[in-house]
């Protein structure tokens, strides 16, 4: 199996070529990031550009550094949702292109799947169905989600947030601090040697809960930022130093707390062999020593991805890709993909 994939979603364009679910020959990222910083967030258009002007140039490399040739190419695959729309649809352009010229498989990926099989990257991780069945919190600047998982392609969600999700929170909160973008490094970096128990922000409990989700197990973060907001009026100081560590310390205690206390809840409520956290947000030093006291506490390994596969990247869509590949059909009938903004995810 030598199979080439694509991530375009966002800010990242990406390709990884994959030889054997663990056995990566290249995974090329260009980040946008300093493309974005001007705008405090990621701007749809400018992305969109830079993946057109970044993406040819990628493939080639990454085909270059596997050693191998475009004939040698057993698929092709490709995120198609969930993300920017004109993002997607470049990479999913590309993807089809290739994978009609090359006369091969055409694999479709949810992001946030590929997320959880970020997870099994690792040499140290176990393989994906030994870890069966496992427990999942999905932290990421557009998502946050709690989910179980019983198999391959079988997920029941248990809980996601109502508005903000986590990586968005610390965005706007690193903001108003005057922090810049980034929000959750700048933050990072702010709080450091501040007291987290300084300031007393809300945790976000929801009272109720779309879709049928227990509101126990779900999050909301718009309180949060407005509390911040309130607070730096009433105590302009507050982000300034030497009080702007305690502030973002506190600050990204409460979105961590948040993920903490909800995570604890689905695990003594399920019974499950691993728990796992992925998506952006788990690059964080803070909530990964969190999520370890936690895990400790309930008696549950903790999976983590390595920091070079917690932000979006291709690699991830070629291991989610991988357990598709059995049953894609063949080149003579390649799917027209269409790109999904809100593909739907946690359900089986």
């Amino acid at each position: 199996m030598n199979l080439l994939a694509i991530e375009t979603s966002c800010d990242e364009t990406s390709v990884a070529v994959l030889t054997a679910p663990r056995q990566l020959r290249a995974n090329l990222v260009f980040t946008q990031i300093a493309k974005h910083r001007p705008y405090g967030g990621v701007v749809p258009e400018i992305a969109s550009r830079c993946h057109v002007e970044e993406l040819p140039g990628l493939l080639r490399q990454a085909v270059a550094e596997s050693g191998l040739g475009w004939g040698d190419l057993d698929a092709v695959a490709v995120t198609h949702g969930p993300g920017l729309a004109s993002a997607l649809l470049v990479g999913l352009s590309a993807a089809q292109a290739l994978a009609l010229r090359l006369a091969v498989p055409l694999l479709a990926v949810n992001h946030l799947e590929g997320h959880l099989y970020s997870l099994f990257l690792d040499e140290a991780a176990p393989a994906f169905n030994d870890a069966l069945p496992f427990l999942a919190l999905i932290v990421s600047g557009g998502h946050t989600q709690l989910v179980r998982v019983e198999a391959p392609g079988v997920y029941r969600l248990l809980g996601q947030t109502l508005d903000d999700a986590a990586g968005e929170a610390l965005d706007k909160g690193a903001k108003l601090l005057g922090l810049g973008y980034p929000g959750g490094p700048v933050i990072e970096r702010a709080a450091q040697g501040g007291d987290p128990q300084s300031v007393k922000f809300p945790r976000g409990q929801p009272t109720g809960c779309a879709g049928g989700l227990e509101p126990a197990l779900c999050f909301s973060y718009s309180g949060l930022k407005t509390a911040l907001l309130y607070h730096l009026k009433a105590q302009p100081a507050a982000a300034q130093s030497p009080e702007l560590a305690h502030t973002a310390a506190s600050y990204q205690e409460a979105v961590f707390e948040a993920l903490i206390e909800r995570s604890a809840r689905a695990l003594e409520r399920e019974r499950v062999k691993f728990f796992g956290c992925c998506g952006g947000v788990s690059i964080n030093k803070r909530l990964r020593a969190k999520l370890a006291e936690l895990a400790a506490q309930v008696g549950v390994p903790l999976l983590l991805a390595p920091p070079k596969f917690c932000t979006d990247n291709a690699a991830m869509i070629a291991a989610a890709a991988a357990r598709q590949l059995p049953l894609a059909p063949g080149a003579e009938k390649l799917p027209r993909l269409d790109a999904h903004p809100e593909l739907p995810f946690g359900e089986a």
